[in-house]
């Protein structure tokens, strides 16, 4: 009997956790990234916001020098992209 009650004492907290992870949002920003001056630039941005931890998409447009981004808050910064982005040779910052 006792065995059953910590099962279930230690059930509660776990299944909290899976439902806090499975409802969580998706964050998703534009950046301006106005150093893109050629039509192959867009790629390099790209390749860099996407080897960042909780990037699941990255769209990068060299006509209007954006960058959509949508990561997971949890394993990201805003501040991860924008320094991804200026490693990569490209400053970017949040377009307001």
């Amino acid at each position: 009997m006792k065995k059953i009650a910590l099962l279930s004492l230690l059930s509660v907290p776990l299944l909290s956790i899976v439902s806090l992870t499975a409802f969580a949002k998706p964050q998703t920003i534009t950046l301006e990234v106005p150093n893109m001056n050629c039509v192959t630039c867009p790629f390099t941005v790209k390749k860099a916001l996407q080897n960042v931890d909780g990037v699941s998409k990255a769209e990068v447009t060299f006509e209007n020098k954006l960058a959509v981004v949508t990561f997971d808050d949890e394993k990201t910064t805003v501040k991860a992209l924008t320094e991804a982005t200026t490693n990569a040779g490209y400053p970017s910052r949040v377009k307001e």
